[in-house]
């Protein structure tokens, strides 16, 4: 299972694996704030508090744009985070602004 937690709308749906955080947040209606989709804006950040070797390896976008102790602390884009097995994860969103 996935919970994403937007800024209004907090939400347990089924987690797909090959789909990104983003991906099931917008599927979903959870109210997920980007602007890109390519990693480069950082407005889809979020801070996954379970689940975290649920998912892909973060990508070179990701080393781009966020601090290596965000990336240890658990931050991911949202757009890049990639589900890769099945299990429970939970996602908040945690922009910047």
């Amino acid at each position: 299972m996935l919970t994403l937690k937007g800024r209004t709308k907090e939400l347990t749906v089924q987690t797909e694996t090959g789909q990104t955080i983003l991906d099931l947040a917008l599927k979903h209606d959870v109210d997920w704030g980007f602007s890109c989709t390519r990693g480069t804006c950082a407005r889809c950040r979020c801070y996954i508090e379970e689940g975290r070797e649920l998912l892909a390896e973060p990508t070179e976008a990701e080393w781009a744009r966020l601090d290596e102790e965000e990336l240890e602390d658990g931050y991911r884009l949202g757009c890049q985070a990639v589900i890769r097995t099945e299990g429970t994860v939970r996602a908040v969103h945690r922009t910047y602004w």
